[in-house]
């Protein structure tokens, strides 16, 4: 039986997500909403018809802040949002028994909140929105025990987003740092907020009492000599001796999802305490006075800001979370061997890959890398040589790649070719630096790189399902003309071609970001949406 069910939805979203609200409402009431007369601008509410209950409608939506039937219900998406309000300035960890789980006042946000649950640890470059992806999960009809995959996993957002949902998640990501930090993310949703808690008071006690690092190997003895000289360049030996003193009483004193979330919130004060300016994304040395850095000041404060997000979160979860996530540091141009066993189970993949020479990637985690013994120092380059969208090359390699492309076995489209040639011969006519010569070959194998992308998720995915990506064009100079490389264009017609088609294509304005990579920040963005053709 049909019942009646007027939603509200969120006040401050942009128009895109606005666009994405409907989509998702309409898909998972099974029906077309309807607005209900609005005096001024927009309706802010909608009316559906729906065999859904507004229980299973509050429970699923992204954008909407309530439904309402008999009985205005507080959707599980804004309540989750919520929960950062009553972390700010630091609240003490007994006043959240007071104030959660929420009873009838909820401190609703009035403005964009993207740092719920897991969400708000560690800065990553290229975050997009939880909001979106859990839309998306709705808008692609993922059944309950459906499987989400991600092929660059980056900072967790769609591993942690498909958790939340209580659905499998696939990730994969070739860095490291990536892997481990959307491991911890998820992990640590499924501990019990009283051992997080306990561990917590425990570590914080231990680091502030006078009584020193207990004799036996400490974090930093166990590293590789060539990892500790490569750290020692990078912070003052005070630092370093007291990073270690914290990362030694982590490793003694927690482990599993514990340890994994401490060392996470350890990695994200490194960058601050060394000699790495803060707001340079390539590791270059900026001296600063020691007795002006504390790190163990920095890492309590922001293991108490993380911890507070989190145990606020579990605190106001009405169950256990049921979503398990299947992460792996790989390649994902080897998706059919990675999800071998998933072959034609993944329901959709959404994803937001890359930019073709867009970051230095591995560079801009070094210090982290080295510190969490993650990847050996000497590792570094040939990793980084391997990523997708790098902009490293040896000389080597970049003749070899322009010896391939110009064989013309590839089965890119000629659009990709035709740009590829001509940055070629405008640069070919200048004295270009190295940068600017490599930029054909890094284009070539970038496009490439994402062919095989494309072609091992048509592998895992299930007859008609969906793909999402968000990306954005870029552009680059050669021959002294700026040239424009319309990288949403190109990575359609890549998609098509191993056997995509085409849905749609959603423009999103892009929110301004606050953390170190805001001067690499792309002005625009689009979600493209594909379906497996069978």
């Amino acid at each position: 039986m049909k019942s009646s069910t007027t939603c509200r939805i969120k006040p401050y979203i942009q128009p895109f997500e606005r666009t994405l609200a409907l989509r998702e409402l309409e898909v998972v009431a099974g029906t077309k909403p309807e607005p209900v007369h609005a005096i001024h601008g927009e309706p802010e509410c909608f009316r559906v018809r729906s065999k859904k209950t507004a229980v299973s409608l509050a429970r699923a939506l992204a954008y909407w802040e309530s439904v309402c039937d008999e009985h205005k219900i507080t959707t599980l998406q804004s309540l989750r949002e919520s929960t950062v309000n009553v972390v700010r300035n630091g609240v003490p960890l007994d006043e959240l028994a007071k104030k959660l789980p929420f009873q009838t006042d909820v401190p609703l946000p009035n403005r964009r909140c993207l740092r719920y649950a897991t969400h708000g640890i560690h800065e990553y470059r290229g975050k997009f929105f939880p909001q979106l992806v859990r839309a998306l999960i709705n808008i692609a009809d993922v059944p309950k025990n459906g499987i989400i995959a991600d092929p660059f996993c980056g900072s967790g957002t769609t591993a942690v987003e498909a958790v939340l949902a209580g659905r499998r998640s696939l990730a994969i990501d070739m860095n490291p740092l990536s892997v481990f930090m959307a491991k911890a993310k998820c992990s640590v949703l499924r501990l019990p907020f009283q051992e997080l808690e306990k561990k917590y008071t425990e570590v914080r006690s231990l680091l502030l009492s006078t009584r020193k690092t207990e004799s036996g190997k400490t974090w930093l003895s166990m590293l590789l000599s060539e990892d500790r000289e490569y750290l020692q360049k990078w912070f003052a030996e005070e630092i370093l001796r007291e990073l270690d003193q914290i990362a030694t009483l982590i490793e003694r004193n927690t482990k599993g999802a514990t340890r994994d979330f401490m060392f996470l919130c350890l990695s994200n004060i490194l960058r601050r305490v060394s000699w790495q300016r803060e707001d340079d994304l390539r590791v270059r040395k900026e001296l600063k006075p020691v007795d002006e850095i504390d790190p163990i000041k920095e890492f309590l404060e922001e293991l108490g800001r993380s911890i507070r997000l989190v145990i606020a979160f579990l605190r106001q979860e009405p169950s256990p979370l049921k979503g398990v996530a299947e992460i792996t540091e790989g390649d994902s141009k080897a998706l059919s061997t990675h999800w071998k066993k998933w072959r034609g189970r993944v329901d959709v993949a959404i994803t937001s890959p890359p930019y073709a020479t867009a970051l230095p990637y591995l560079d801009t985690d070094r210090l982290s890398l080295c510190f969490l013994d993650l990847l050996k120092r000497s590792e570094h380059r040939d990793r980084d040589h391997e990523m997708i969208g790098n902009r490293e090359i040896t000389d080597k390699a970049r003749k070899a790649l322009w010896e391939q492309f110009r064989q013309g076995n590839h089965k890119l489209p000629e659009s990709i070719t035709n740009l590829i040639l001509r940055i070629h011969h405008l640069n070919d006519k200048t004295d270009a630096g190295f940068r600017r010569r490599n930029l054909p070959s890094l284009l070539f194998k970038y496009f490439t790189d994402m062919q095989q992308v494309f072609a091992g998720l048509h592998e895992v995915l299930r007859p008609k399902a969906s793909v999402f990506v968000v990306v954005g064009n870029n552009h680059t100079v050669a021959g002294g003309q700026r040239i424009d490389i319309p990288t949403i264009e190109f990575l359609a017609e890549v998609a098509q071609a191993v056997g995509f088609e085409p849905q749609e294509q959603i423009d999103m304005e892009m929110l301004v970001s606050r953390d170190i990579f805001r001067n690499n920040a792309i002005d625009s963005e689009s979600i493209l949406h594909f379906r497996k053709c069978q």
